[in-house]
């Protein structure tokens, strides 16, 4: 860190304060280094006793030091020692100074703090040297992911979100002298081996970030996979949403959709049987935490086959994801040859057709006596949904969209009712909310329809076209999105940044694919808004996305080569990518009706596609 106290501040004193913030800390100055160590406990979601240790180390002398407290705002000059409530530090520097400062943390130890500020800064002598070494360590990132044509702005843009989708999750495990991993488990305050992240919430990211990461960060993710059954070992429930230690935020238990995809994209570093056993757990019974830790109504949903509404709030929303869930283990059970668990969940994964109503053609909130929730609006936020409305759920059944567009009476009604979110105007009922909340207002700015690419429940939604049969229109609204509601300003996105989930989002759709169904291989081809892009695979292979004749007005696909190969599918599997190769594009300005349009062109649904277009043995 670089202080400067120049400018019209150089007459003024420069001094720098630490604050303890709200709850206890500790600190010790030492003058003659001029370094402060000490801890913090500020957590939230943190286990009784926890700590973050810190040393900063300063390159410039103290005119004066000392401690001070939050809570009654006293002062104590001089002194080197203090702890308590909202505890914190001053120094005073020489006018004008530039003050350069070495700053490293720990959950572990004081000693373990100390360690990482010489394995990570040690080799440093100067901020500019620092700053040197971690642009080299981005610039080496966003040339694994180079993007050609487009204009300096989309570029810009790009390169935004791929800096943000990488900043999630946090690691929180740390190297110790010997170079081993190890960390503080937040989920039962011992210390063990291994790799642990955190700071994730699934529902926000298993969507885009997770796929993006398998393709970027294999390793990492096998890790990953192994930390969500240490945590699960550690606390008694798999990882929904940690800050750093379980939360339960939002609905659903999308560890699994990790753990499956991770399996069928060949990352086998774990216990897919423990996974599993895990994963039961999680789906039959319901944890102290929130609702996402365990089920909520997870008696009624296994008994009935839906979540019954008003008992549980959101209950549509988790019927349907509940679902999802559950064919993510069938999944995982059927590529591990686990007959028990496949069996177990092979019913319950068609659990979301409980919650449609053919009558009126959406997915509806259902009382426990069988009975539709009545007062139906489908433009009434809440209540059933969570964060959406009935226009924004209708779509949430990524592992069974055939299965969908029969519910709905075909591709014609289903493609209909998908043209309508963007018809009808962008109206907002507060529903159960009783007001507008940021999301709301968000689609109202967005001025798209119904369509709300500021939440997660629809952003899907594009690629269903391609479904359906008119894969043309995923190619022209992914453009229209990605043009109209990304920039790299600040005000440069849609809605929350969602620990990544938001920037993925655009990454993947701006290269032209996107993971409809995590927890299988496949990602669905939309329109990539880049000529050519190179993404240079940890294998060290390259995959490369040709886009010829690319341009705004071209968005269209009008054929395509897979290694030279005439490719008419609508998705590409995992393996594809990793194998490397090249994926080549016609781009058009008028759609071509013929291309993807037969039935193994579409992508993957459980209930019509075969078993090898999402086994992790198959070939590609």
């Amino acid at each position: 860190m670089r202080l400067a106290f120049s400018g019209k501040a150089k007459s003024h004193s420069a001094y720098v304060m630490l604050d303890g913030y709200t709850k206890t800390s500790s600190i010790h100055i030492d003058p003659d280094q001029h370094k402060i160590t000490g801890w913090v406990n500020n957590g939230r979601w943190t286990p009784a006793g926890f700590r973050n240790y810190f040393v900063i180390v300063f390159d410039k002398p103290f005119v004066s030091y000392g401690s001070w407290e939050n809570v009654h705002g006293s002062l104590s000059k001089g002194k080197t020692e203090d702890d308590g409530e909202g505890v914190g530090a001053f120094f005073q520097f020489a006018k004008g100074s530039i003050v350069e400062a070495k700053i490293a943390s720990s959950y572990i130890s004081p000693e373990q703090a100390e360690v990482t500020l010489q394995r990570e800064l040690g080799g440093f002598a100067s901020f500019d040297a620092t700053h040197r070494a971690a642009d080299a360590v981005w610039n080496a990132l966003f040339h694994r992911v180079l993007v050609e044509g487009g204009t300096e702005d989309q570029k810009a843009t790009f390169y935004s979100c791929l800096f943000r989708a990488s900043l999630f999750s946090h690691s929180f495990f740390e190297y110790d002298k010997d170079g081993n991993p190890r960390y503080y488990s937040p989920y039962d305050s011992h210390m063990h081996p291994g790799y642990m992240y955190t700071d994730n919430g699934f529902w926000d990211t298993f969507r885009s970030q997770f796929p993006l990461t398998d393709i970027l960060h294999p390793t990492m993710q096998g890790r990953y996979m192994q930390a969500l059954l240490a945590a699960q070992q550690q606390c008694g429930w798999l990882p929904a949403w940690s800050a750093p230690s379980e939360t339960g935020g939002m609905l659903g238990n999308h560890a699994i959709s990790l753990l499956a995809g991770a399996w069928a994209k060949d990352i086998h570093t774990f216990s897919p049987d423990s996974a599993l056993k895990a994963y039961a757990h999680e789906a039959m019974n319901k944890g102290p935490w929130g609702g996402a830790n365990g089920r909520a109504g997870w008696k009624e949903y296994w008994e009935l086959g839906y979540v019954p509404y008003p008992e549980s709030q959101g209950s549509t929303a988790q019927t349907q994801e509940y679902a999802y869930d559950d064919f993510c283990a069938y999944n995982l059970a059927r590529m591990t040859g686990n007959t028990f668990y496949e069996q177990v969940f092979a019913r319950s994964m068609y659990n979301y057709r409980y919650v449609f109503d053919t009558i009126t053609g959406f997915m509806r909130g259902r009382q426990a006596n069988g009975q539709w929730t009545p007062n139906f609006d489908p433009l009434a936020w809440g209540g059933p949904y969570t964060e959406g409305n009935a226009w924004h759920y209708n779509w949430s059944v990524f592992h069974d969209v055939q299965g969908l567009i029969g519910l709905m009476g075909g591709d014609a009604k289903f493609i209909a009712k998908m043209d309508s979110v963007f018809t009808l105007p962008g109206r907002v009922e507060y529903g159960t909310y009783g007001g507008m909340i940021h999301e709301m207002k968000e689609m109202v700015i967005e001025n798209m329809g119904q369509y709300a690419q500021g939440n997660q429940p629809i952003q899907h939604m594009i690629y269903l076209y391609s479904y359906a049969g008119q894969p043309w229109k995923t190619q022209q609204h992914i453009r229209e999105v990605t043009d109209k509601l990304y920039n790299a300003s600040e005000k440069g996105y849609p809605g929350d940044e969602d620990q990544g989930g938001m920037s993925s989002w655009y990454v993947l759709s701006a290269i032209g694919i996107y993971s409809v169904c995590p927890g299988t291989d496949q990602y669905v081809l939309g329109s990539p808004v880049f000529n050519k892009i190179t993404i240079t695979l940890e294998n060290g292979r390259k995959f490369v996305i040709e886009a010829a004749n690319n341009s705004r007005t071209n968005v269209y696909i009008r054929s395509a080569t897979l290694n030279d190969k005439p490719y008419t599918h609508n998705w590409i599997a995992y393996r594809d990518i990793t194998s490397g190769g090249i994926l080549h594009l016609e781009m058009s300005a008028q759609p071509d009706y013929r291309r993807g349009t037969a039935p193994e062109d579409k992508p993957f649904s459980v209930s019509t596609s075969p078993y090898s277009v999402f086994s992790s043995t198959s070939n590609h």
